[in-house]
């Protein structure tokens, strides 16, 4: 058992003195550590004691390609506050830590690198380049622990996991396999969202939608078998795809056009005949009403083509350049090239009526930020609708809460017009798909290439080259980082996990493809619970972007400010349905919080002898200011309580802060001051003190955890609350019988405000402490009640003078009309106050003096400070630089005259 002895505490607060101290303390004793019951002695699950209540949180995996950015602090920063706050109520409470290989990001990255030196992956060849990106991940993953250590994160780092790790690979391949013999999981030609940055195909999530200004051309078709000057007007932002129109589409209703369903109209430039043909998508407003249909290079035309019968014509490759089907002169140019010559030609021709500035949405690759285009391609696609319709159900039946609720409009609009997910990517890095071709193209999917040659009857095959989209592995991570699909003895305990927290950004991306996975292969949702942030903005509330030079880095203010500001101010930040402004002024205000509850640590600690943490307290025995605080405290613990609950971070850390600022340090201890003072104790001060400090910093410490154990630690008595750390120790709770009456609660009330009032009054008189008050109480009316009767006589007690003394500076309280033209009065809740400060005018004076003369000497310093910097001196003009020393003689002459009115000596330069 670890005892520390009341020592001095350091009068400086200095975060750095303790914080990573701590965090390697609590790896090295394993707190962390989770245990599951009923496991194997020995085993993994078994490494350290836990309860058979679990609390499970798994971190949204951070890609290993980057550091943490303020989005990623704000979330781990909750997730370990919900995480500490569990474990400390007694839960089995595991944070489960891991990365995500990050497929496009990681290999972009490595891409470069290689860039650098001249060459491709292509040169090194698939085996190698794997050897160099598995080099480059070891490299830098262990930045991301690093970071969260900084923060203060309870992960369980023996459960650490990568997506790319013999586990979760061996997850992914039994997803698969068993999707694909469900018949849910094909292969087949499609048109999807091409990255030509990338040269991959990207999911609809990853296109990234930008207003952009544009020209609207308008292109006359001729009509096959008309007059030569019949001719119908198309409008369109990409002419380029002119060359694989495979139809012309008018809506059935539109009497302009409908003469013209089932006739054939002429392909500018190429020269071929395309249909007409009547589709209700058709806008009749939009452009002229008559829209190109280019099946290969179009969304909306390939569902057109598919309900008509259309032909295709991939025109534009993966490379984004012309194909041999555009035609011999466009064949192997980059599109805007083509485009150029196209146009050039129509104009030539005729065919160009007109061109406009059009400002439209265009989908752009989130990665590479070119242009998308969508493009005909062989993928592999997942049918995800039926496992759609599962999570819609789980959120209308309540198996599923999304906070705030607003986010369930989203949620239903999306997973009710689900696409199928085009899975494959053409990349290296990543889950090869677990799929094997003989020489004449049969397909075998398989959990193992033996299994696959088995199928195959003989081991001539070759693997599927591309890779699975990275969500797909990551679409498992609640159950595959638990052991799934062996059936472990984590897997049964911790899932589903209670609660997950992340960005809204990623509620589809991420959030729904776990329900829907978790569903489908479980049976249950992963998660009870999911609480989305919002997005971390300057102290404007403008987005952060490197561009904007507006960019918050987590380290650097953790350097600045301490972890625990950091922390506190993420949290208090936090509201549901609200982004995050952050001022950095604002971290500066939470680091002086901490400094406060260092300081009032300090004085309680020089104050309390030999006492120590009771075990339990005679709260009917104590004195009214006792008795306030801990009502105070069970107050604070009841509400803290129910807004993790909620998710309230903000509520919470507001009672906190309030508790500890304002309950404690400005009224309770100031008026423990009295009771402390040799010959007046009041009973148990000292152990309220003792008591009020362990179970505040207890219910602060999820928030706070660094300042909250070192603080801790000091505490005479705390190890019979726990031997050997704050983490372990228990929550506080309400206790129902520390509650004021409705009468002591009444007089507490009208002590504070009577306190508030003495220091207001004198505050607007320019008084200092040293001149006294005296205070005239009576009703401020007939029939009040009862209450604020006692009330004022409270006032009036021994008790109560003494604590006015102390902390007000009143000499007198009197029951009582107060003396004729006695102007401060003041009516509070029945009772009238009234203050007056019956002192000599000379009194006035000199303390009006005393003032004056400590204003003019910060003055003298702040002049001085200014004329010895170099920098001031260098660069203000020099009429700036001779006024600032004759204002610096003149303050110096005032303070000699001031000094010489007080009496005082004249102070030497």
């Amino acid at each position: 058992m670890r005892t520390t002895p009341i020592i001095e505490m350091d009068k400086r607060f200095d975060p750095k003195s303790y914080e990573s101290r701590w965090q390697a303390e609590w790896a090295a004793q394993g707190y962390f550590v989770c245990a599951v019951p009923g496991a194997p002695p020995g085993s993994a699950e078994a490494t350290a004691t836990g309860s058979s209540e679990a609390y499970c949180i798994m971190i949204p995996p951070p890609n290993i390609t980057g550091k943490l950015h303020m989005g990623h602090a704000l979330q781990s920063t909750l997730q370990d506050l919900l995480t500490r706050w569990r474990r400390m109520q007694g839960r089995n409470s595991l944070w489960l830590p891991g990365t995500d290989h990050a497929g496009i990001a990681t290999q972009l990255m490595v891409e470069r690198d290689l860039a650098k030196e001249s060459k491709s992956r292509h040169d090194l060849g698939r085996e190698k380049f794997l050897q160099r990106v598995w080099a480059w991940k070891e490299q830098y993953q262990g930045n991301i622990r690093r970071q969260l250590d900084l923060l203060g994160a309870s992960c369980d780092w023996t459960r650490e996991r990568f997506t790319l790790d013999d586990g979760l690979s061996r997850a992914v391949r039994e997803a698969f396999v068993r999707l694909y013999e469900e018949g849910r999981i094909t292969r087949g030609e499609y048109l999807v969202n091409w990255s030509t940055g990338l040269d991959t195909a990207i999911s609809d999530l990853e296109v990234e939608m930008r207003p952009v200004t544009d020209k609207m051309w308008q292109i006359a078709y001729p009509i096959a078998g008309g007059a030569s000057d019949e001719r119908v007007v198309v409008a369109t932002t990409r002419p380029e795809t002119l060359l694989g129109d495979t139809a012309l589409a008018v809506h059935p209703e539109d009497e302009r056009y409908r003469h013209l369903v089932g006739k054939q109209a002429i392909v500018p430039v190429a020269g071929r005949s395309i249909p007409f043909v009547a589709d209700d998508s058709v806008e009749r407003e939009f452009g002229t009403g008559v829209v190109k249909v280019t099946p290969y290079h179009d969304m909306a035309d390939f569902e057109t083509g598919r309900r008509h019968g259309l032909p295709g014509i991939q025109v534009i490759d993966r490379k984004g350049r012309m194909t041999a089907a555009a035609g011999a002169e466009f064949e192997g140019m980059e599109v805007e090239a083509a485009r150029e010559l196209l146009l050039a030609k129509l104009r030539q021709d005729g065919f160009l009526v007109h061109e406009e500035a059009y400002l439209h949405n265009v989908g752009f690759c989130q990665r590479s930020g070119v242009r998308v285009q969508p493009l005909m391609s062989t993928q592999w696609f997942c049918d995800v609708s039926s496992m759609a319709a599962e999570a819609l159900a789980a959120h209308r039946d309540g198996r599923l809460e999304l906070v705030p609720a607003s986010w369930g409009k989203t949620w239903e609009h999306w997973l009710e017009n689900i696409r199928p997910w085009c899975i494959s990517r053409q990349l290296w890095w990543g889950h090869q798909i677990p799929a094997w071709y003989d020489e004449v193209g049969n397909v075998f999917v398989a959990r193992s290439r033996e299994a696959a040659a088995a199928q195959a009857g003989h081991d001539r095959l070759t693997q599927d080259s591309d890779v699975l989209d990275t969500w797909f592995s990551s679409a498992l991570w609640p159950f595959s980082t638990l052991g799934w699909p062996e059936k472990t003895a984590d897997l049964a305990f911790f899932y589903p996990t209670s609660v997950l927290i992340t960005g809204f950004d990623i509620l589809f991306f991420w959030v729904a493809r776990m329900v829907m996975m978790g569903l489908h292969f479980t049976g249950e949702s992963p998660f009870a619970r999911v609480h989305l942030t919002g997005l971390v903005r300057d102290a404007e509330g403008v987005k952060m972007s490197k561009t904007k030079g507006n960019v918050l880095d987590p380290e650097d203010l953790i350097e600045e400010h301490g972890a625990d500001a950091v922390r506190f101010t993420l949290a208090s930040l936090d509201a549901p349905g609200r982004d995050i402004p952050l001022d950095p002024n604002v971290m500066a205000g939470n680091r002086a919080f901490g400094n406060k509850i260092w300081n009032a640590t300090r004085f309680a600690l020089s104050k309390v002898d030999e006492a120590k943490i009771p075990e339990s307290i005679d709260f009917d025995r104590l004195a009214l200011p006792e008795r306030w605080i801990l009502a105070r405290l069970s107050e604070t613990a009841a509400g803290v309580d129910a807004s993790l609950e909620d998710f309230r971070f903000d509520v919470a850390c507001r009672d906190l802060y309030y508790f500890f600022w304002s309950d404690f340090c400005d009224w309770y201890i100031e008026m423990a001051k009295p009771g402390l003072e040799p010959g007046n104790e009041r009973l148990l001060v000292k152990e309220v003190l003792l008591l009020t400090l362990d179970r505040a910093l207890r219910l602060l410490h999820p928030a706070m955890p660094f300042l909250t154990e070192e603080l801790w630690q000091k505490l005479p008595g705390h190890e019979a609350i726990h031997p050997q750390t704050i983490c372990l120790a228990a929550y506080p709770q309400r206790v129902p019988k520390w509650e004021l009456s409705a009468l002591e609660a009444e007089k507490m009330k009208l002590f504070r405000e009577t306190v508030t009032i003495v220091r207001n009054d004198r505050a607007d008189k320019k008084l200092t402490h040293r001149v006294k008050a005296d205070l005239y109480l009576q009703s401020a009316k007939a029939g009040v009640p009862e209450s604020a009767v006692d009330a004022i006589a409270f006032l009036s007690s021994e008790e109560a003078k003494r604590l006015l003394s102390s902390i007000a500076g009143v000499r007198s309280v009197m029951v009582a009309a107060p003396p004729l033209g006695a102007t401060n009065k003041h009516i509070r809740k029945g009772a009238e106050i009234t203050c007056r400060f019956d002192i000599p005018e000379t009194a006035v004076d000199l303390d009006k003096l005393r003032l004056a003369l400590t204003a003019n000497e910060e003055n003298i310093g702040k002049v001085r400070a200014r004329l010895e910097s170099t920098e001031f001196a260098a660069k203000a003009p020099a009429a700036v630089v001779e006024g600032a020393r004759r204002n610096l003689e003149t303050l110096q002459l005032e303070r000699a005259r001031l000094r010489a009115a007080l009496g005082l000596d004249a102070e030497p330069e």
